[in-house]
C-alpha cells in the first residue's frame, strides 16, 4: 500500500512539462504556508475584537481601507513588473530584468515620498472623527492612527516589488511565507498587548501596521543578499527612459486597480458612513469567514499568472485551455463549499466570536454568492493579465466602479447591511459575462479589435 501511494505521488509531480510541474510545486508549498496564514487570520480578529470593541475596531478596518488606496499610486508598477520579468526570464533577457527591477524600486521610492508629503499636508485640514462618523463615546484624534497608518503603507509600498520578482521567478511560496511571518507577528505582539495593556487602539495600528513592514524590509534584505543577489537594485541601473516602456504596460493595471478598489474597499466606507462603524465589524465577520475560500483559490491560482505570460510568451495556447478546464474544476468545488459553510455560519459564528455580535442570514448568504463570482471572475482575469489582454477589464473596471458606491448606497437603504453586497454580486456578474467571453474568443484564436487588446 505504501509503495501504492509513494509511485502515484512521483507519478504525480513528474505528470506534464517542466512549468506544471513549477505549478504544482508552488500550489502545494503555498497551501501549506498559506493554510497557516488563514488560521492565524482567523485567530486575528476575535483578539482585536476583544482587546478593542466592536466600535474602535470597525473604525481601524475603515482606515484600513481608506489608507490601502494609496497602493493604486504604484500606478500598477508591480503588476506590470511582474509581467515584464516573466517575459524576459522566458525569453532570458537578464540586462532587461536588471533595469526593470531597479527602476521600479526608484520610481516607487519617488512616489510613496510624494503621496505621503501631499496626504499629510492635506490630510491636515479635516475633521477625520466626523468623516468617520466616529461616536462621542470615542474621546480620542483619529488624524494620528491614520498617519501612522498611512507611514506604514507607503514604506511598505516601497518594498512590496520583492513579492513581483518572486512570483515573476515562479516562487509565490516565498512571497507567501513573507505574509506569513508578518501575520503570526502581528498575532503575537498584539496578544502581548492584550495582557499587559488594555484597549489602546494607537498601539493596536502600530503593531497591526508595523509588524507586516518590518518583516517585508527584513525580506527585502534578505533575499537582495541571497538568492536575489544579482538582480539587487542598483542606483547605475536606473534608466529612467526605461519607465516608459514599464508604464506602457503598468498603466492599464493601475486603472484596474483602482476599480478593484472600488468594488473591495469602498464597502467599508460606505457602511461607516450610512450605519456607522459598529456595522463595520459585523459585516467583515462573513467576509473574513468566506476569504477562507477566496484564499484558498488564490493559492490555487497564484502561480499561473506567471506561467500563462510563459506560456503565452512561447505560444503554448493548449497549455493555457488545459489550464483554464482544470481551474474551473476547482471552481466547482469551491462552489460546493461556499454554500456548505453557508449553512454552517451561524453555529460557526457563535463558536469564532461569540453572542454578543449578531450576523443576519442575508449578509452571510450574499458574501457567500459575491465569493462564487469572485473566484471565477479571477480564473478568467489572471488569463487575460498573464497574456497582457487588458483593454476589456480596464472598460469594466472604470464603468463599474463608477456605478458600485452610488448602488451600494441605495442598496443599503432598502434592504440593510446586505445591500453593499448585492450591489458587488451586480457588477461582478456584469464583469463575469465579458472576460469569460473574452477569454473563450483568445482561446479559440478569435479575438479581434478590442477583444484582442
Amino acid at each position: 500500500m505504501f509503495s501504492l501511494i509513494k509511485n502515484k505521488v512521483q507519478a504525480f509531480w513528474k505528470q506534464g512539462n517542466e512549468r506544471s510541474q513549477q505549478v504544482k510545486k508552488n500550489i502545494i508549498y503555498t497551501f501549506l504556508i498559506r493554510g497557516l496564514s488563514v488560521l492565524i487570520g482567523f485567530m486575528l480578529l476575535p483578539l482585536t475584537i476583544n482587546y478593542l470593541n466592536s466600535t474602535q475596531y470597525g473604525i481601524w478596518v475603515t482606515i484600513a481601507s481608506l489608507v490601502a488606496w494609496i497602493n493604486t499610486f504604484d500606478i500598477g508598477l508591480s503588476n506590470g513588473l511582474r509581467n515584464k520579468l516573466a517575459h524576459s526570464f522566458a525569453l532570458n533577457q537578464q540586462e532587461a530584468v536588471h533595469r526593470d527591477i531597479s527602476t521600479t524600486y526608484a520610481l516607487l521610492f519617488g512616489i510613496a515620498t510624494t503621496v505621503f508629503i501631499v496626504f499629510y499636508s492635506v490630510g491636515l485640514f479635516f475633521n477625520w472623527n466626523w468623516l468617520l462618523r466616529v461616536p462621542p463615546t470615542v474621546n480620542f484624534d483619529l488624524w494620528p492612527v491614520l498617519v501612522v497608518t498611512l507611514a506604514s503603507f507607503c514604506i511598505q509600498f516601497i518594498l512590496q516589488p520583492v513579492n513581483s520578482i518572486l512570483m515573476a521567478m515562479h516562487q509565490p511560496f516565498k512571497a507567501s511565507l513573507i505574509l506569513l511571518l508578518g501575520q503570526a507577528l502581528t498575532y503575537v505582539l498584539i496578544f502581548l498587548l492584550s495582557i499587559f495593556t488594555k484597549g489602546n487602539l494607537y498601539l493596536l495600528v502600530l503593531v497591526a501596521s508595523g509588524s507586516p513592514v518590518l518583516v517585508l524590509l527584513l525580506a527585502n534584505i534578505y533575499l537582495f543578499a541571497t538568492s536575489l543577489k544579482s538582480f539587487m537594485p542598483r542606483f547605475k541601473d536606473v534608466f529612467l527612459k526605461n519607465a516608459k516602456s514599464l508604464m506602457n504596460v503598468s498603466g492599464a493595471f493601475f486603472f484596474i486597480q483602482i476599480g478593484a478598489l472600488v468594488l473591495y474597499e469602498t464597502d467599508n466606507v460606505v457602511i461607516t458612513r450610512i450605519l456607522g462603524p459598529q456595522d463595520v465589524t459585523t459585516f467583515n465577520i462573513p467576509f473574513k469567514y468566506f476569504s477562507a475560500i477566496s484564499i484558498v483559490f488564490y493559492i490555487i491560482i497564484t502561480p499561473y499568472w506567471s506561467a500563462f505570460t510563459d506560456a503565452y510568451a512561447r505560444q503554448d495556447f493548449d497549455w493555457i485551455g488545459n489550464a483554464i478546464r482544470k481551474l474551473r474544476k476547482f471552481w466547482l468545488i469551491a462552489t460546493g463549499l461556499a454554500f456548505l459553510m453557508y449553512l454552517c455560519s451561524g453555529m460557526v459564528y457563535r463558536l469564532w466570536i461569540g453572542k454578543d455580535i449578531v450576523v443576519p442570514g442575508m449578509l452571510s448568504l450574499s458574501i457567500a454568492v459575491y465569493t462564487i463570482l469572485q473566484t471565477w471572475m479571477v480564473i478568467h482575469a489572471y488569463v487575460l493579465n498573464g497574456v497582457g489582454k487588458l483593454r476589456v477589464q480596464l472598460i469594466l473596471v472604470i464603468s463599474t466602479g463608477i456605478i458600485n458606491i452610488p448602488l451600494s448606497v441605495f442598496l443599503i437603504k432598502q434592504v440593510g447591511l446586505p445591500g453593499t453586497v448585492l450591489a458587488n454580486i451586480i457588477v461582478m456578474f456584469i464583469t463575469n459575462i465579458f472576460i469569460t467571453w473574452q477569454c473563450r474568443l483568445i482561446m479559440a484564436n478569435k479575438a479581434t479589435g478590442i477583444w484582442n487588446k
